[in-house]
């Protein structure tokens, strides 16, 4: 993670400066550059998305959006995938999603990258529990650990791979445990062919 040394700027200053990649957030007065995603984040962000599309989207309970900016509560932060009920994504007069959201997600998940801190990854989880969040989840892959967090709940850590994942509400058809999640790290025999 690139902390830039710059003077402080405001929100609105950081909006107009150009988009990097890996995507930069904005927290407390300061920039900071979210790390290269790398195999096990890559592979985990990507099954992850498709397993939630797959009974989110086609139920039309949710819509899963990979690395979108939200931009709320005077931060802007960029999860690894956002999840928002059908209801809440925001869509501009003709019907088309907005470009913007200026709103906290319903779900926030972040898959730990190396040398990525735990602890402000989970600030930015509790910045979005703050603003309406309903749960977020950090997972970690190095120590095969799933963190749920829920607004006004105590952290639960999940490492049991028998261990079903808690959700929120609206998502009840998402039906995955720890060892499914940390399975994808595993290539299959098919893709070995």
């Amino acid at each position: 993670m690139v902390q830039t040394p710059i003077k402080a700027i405001t929100l609105d200053e950081f909006l107009k400066l150009p988009e990097t990649k890996p995507a930069s957030e904005y927290i407390d007065g300061q920039i900071i550059q979210k790390p290269m995603p790398q195999g096990h984040h890559s592979i985990i962000q990507s099954k992850l998305g498709m397993e939630l599309n797959l009974s989110l989207e086609r139920s039309g309970m949710a819509i899963v959006f990979p690395e979108l900016r939200c931009v709320f509560g005077g931060r802007a932060v960029v999860p690894d995938l956002v999840v928002f009920e059908n209801a809440n994504v925001p869509v501009d007069a003709d019907g088309n999603i907005e470009n913007v959201f200026t709103i906290a997600p319903d779900w926030t998940i972040e898959v730990l990258s190396p040398g990525q801190s735990a602890a402000r990854v989970l600030k930015n989880i509790n910045h979005c529990l703050a603003h309406g969040t309903q749960m977020g989840w950090l997972i970690d892959p190095e120590s095969k650990t799933i963190t749920i967090s829920r607004a006004s709940q105590n952290i639960v850590i999940l490492d049991d791979s028998a261990d079903l994942l808690p959700v929120p509400e609206f998502a009840q058809t998402v039906r995955l445990k720890v060892q499914d999640v940390f399975g994808w790290l595993k290539k299959s025999k098919t893709e070995q062919v």
